[in-house]
């Protein structure tokens, strides 16, 4: 039952943020990195692997962990969340998506220039000096992963190519922090969806909302540390919250 005074909330609602994470794209079928590794990734701790470190190590391991975890998001559908998402930006004055996941389940479903703030899996630049890398077309053709695979080179230094996104250690792009941090500085509401609040600097943005006088509104299943924090609560799957929220709002028809 989505209460009347949120109902209220939204519709007057001028500059609406979106803040989604793992969980949203959980229901797509992409695994988060809580989740356990299947097949032969079981015997590693996704966490270790995605770090700075694990790459020079052995890029091989990290490459082909990444190429596996590329195609199981080219093998995902949106769900209903992201399309929920974006229909909402037509029913508000401003809307700004910001997302900590790092496919592109909000864009195929039609959100416009999402802002990513963990980066991207098809962006590619060269670990040694920086330089942006085309992303080769080819796809592993070993959904379960396991494979070491060797990363591209570059062209400029002959470095090895790495995946687009932000490591454990690693700072948030600069451009993309300060768009999300002057968003939350404006906005009159924001969702927080799919997202556990633990991983920072990123989970901060809720609770800044909050302090500048917006309304935070929360769709999980779980608890989290928002929880004391949020105006309003909405328990669930976000692929079924959202389209419920947007119904019970603005009717079904534009959904």
């Amino acid at each position: 039952m989505i209460p009347d005074d949120l109902i209220a909330l939204l519709r007057a609602a001028r500059h609406v943020v979106v803040f989604t994470g793992a969980g949203v794209s959980a229901e797509s079928g992409v695994p988060t990195f809580r989740d356990a590794l299947t097949g032969l990734w079981a015997r590693f701790d996704a966490e270790t692997l995605a770090t700075p470190e694990a790459f020079a190590a052995d890029p091989d391991l990290v490459w082909g962990w990444y190429e596996w975890r590329r195609a199981r998001v080219l093998q995902a559908r949106p769900n209903p969340a992201h399309f929920a998402i974006a229909a909402l930006a037509r029913h508000v004055p401003e809307l700004t998506l910001i997302t900590q996941n790092v496919d592109d389940l909000h864009e195929r479903a039609g959100s416009l220039r999402p802002i990513h703030l963990h980066g991207g899996l098809e962006a590619t630049r060269c670990f040694d000096c920086g330089q942006p890398a085309p992303r080769s077309s080819e796809v592993p053709n070993e959904p379960e992963g396991g494979r070491r695979l060797a990363p591209p080179q570059c062209a400029v230094c002959g470095g090895n190519i790495r995946p687009g996104v932000v490591w454990f250690g690693e700072p948030l792009p600069e451009a993309a922090w300060l768009v999300a941090v002057t968003a939350t500085e404006a906005c009159d509401v924001l969702f927080s969806i799919g997202t556990s609040s633990l991983v920072h600097p990123a989970a901060e943005l809720p609770m800044h909302a909050a302090r500048r006088g917006a309304a935070v509104i929360q769709v999980n299943p779980s608890a989290t540390a928002l929880d004391r924090v949020a105006h309003f609560n909405l328990v669930g799957l976000a692929g079924t919250v959202m389209p419920d929220l947007l119904a019970a709002t603005w009717g079904r028809s534009d959904n």
